[in-house]
């Protein structure tokens, strides 16, 4: 399953964090952060409780990069 969030992120260099964070969230196939639509899009594993995924995605991101945020 494929979901598009909105994001808050400050830089590019910010964006490259979030979507590093999100890709190593158990849960997720891959993960794509755009700085300039500020838009995520993410592919989540078969079976998986999208909505659980990517709350820890959020804590995740958060860890590295603690003013950005992903609108869930």
């Amino acid at each position: 399953m494929k979901k598009t969030y909105k994001i808050d992120v400050d830089c590019a260099a910010c964006a490259e964090k979030m979507q590093e964070a999100i890709k190593n969230t158990e849960g997720v196939e891959s993960a794509t952060v755009s700085f300039m639509t500020l838009k995520c899009k993410v592919e989540f594993k078969d079976g998986v409780d999208s909505d659980a995924v990517i709350k820890a995605a959020r804590e995740n991101c958060k860890k590295v990069e603690s003013d950005c945020e992903i609108f869930i």
